[in-house]
């Protein structure tokens, strides 16, 4: 399996901080907010990875990540999107890269607390189809929602008014090769965009979506709110590690 980091984007949304930089290499804490994808990827296994970017600044992530030895890699791809053209239409410039084999896909600004680790292994037995990551989340309205009956995706509205569920499809897809088949077919949104939700009801029309909960927390980090929450889990995660690596040796010093 390859993995694919989609960091394109203007970053709107986090205007003024976006006209200095890519909205993905912004500080969450004590590394730049791409960091967090690609180790999410490295976490689960996946050694072979392509950043797709865009916008002016894309020249600086080369500069930031190389090839990756940051995360033990030995090469890191790139890929470069022209304009504003939505999460579906970024992928589609994974399919060379892909060479017919499945991937794992991590939106550049998706922030989790654990792994992946269980979900990949599971979707390496599913052989084909796509899986996607469910949150509970109490804003479900900001993200595409899936509605769950008898254990099955039956669909993923995106940005719904009234959402019919609580579960959020987080940032973190796993496809087959026929993904881009199916984003070849796509046609853009009332937004003007290819939507990953779009290519998601694909598969569930095929019967041949499945999913997992996410364990531990997750936020996207792409508005002043989420960002500022990325940064104070991802503190808070990191104190809580080090309180627990403290506790064996304050244990042993009081004996």
């Amino acid at each position: 399996m390859k993995g694919v980091v989609l960091a394109g984007g203007t970053g709107s949304r986090l205007s003024p901080l976006t006209r200095a930089t890519n909205k993905h290499l912004l500080p969450v804490y004590d590394k730049p907010m791409v960091y967090y994808p690609i180790q999410t990827l490295v976490n689960a296994g996946i050694a072979e990875i392509l950043l797709v970017t865009g916008g002016k600044n894309a020249g600086d992530f080369l500069r930031l990540l190389g090839n990756g030895r940051d995360f033990g890699l030995h090469h890191l791809n790139y890929a470069y999107q022209d304009g504003e053209g939505g999460i579906a239409e970024a992928l589609s410039l994974a399919e060379y890269f892909a060479g017919g084999e499945s991937i794992c896909v991590v939106l550049g600004d998706n922030i989790i607390e654990n792994d992946i680790c269980n979900a990949v292994k599971k979707f390496n037995k599913q052989k084909s189809g796509a899986k996607v990551l469910l949150k509970e989340v109490p804003d479900a309205y900001r993200f595409g929602v899936a509605e769950i009956r008898d254990g099955h995706v039956i669909g993923i509205e995106e940005k719904p008014e009234l959402p019919k569920s609580n579960l959020a499809v987080v940032g973190i897809y796993l496809y087959d090769a026929t993904v881009f088949q199916k984003i070849h077919r796509l046609k853009p949104s009332g937004r003007g965009e290819l939507e990953i939700t779009d290519v998601n009801n694909f598969f569930i029309e095929e019967g041949n979506l499945t999913f997992e909960l996410l364990d531990g927390w997750w936020t996207d980090a792409g508005t002043f709110e989420s960002l500022l929450r990325a940064n104070i889990l991802v503190a808070e995660s990191g104190a809580n590690k080090l309180t627990r690596q403290e506790e064996p040796m304050r244990l042993q010093a009081a004996r």
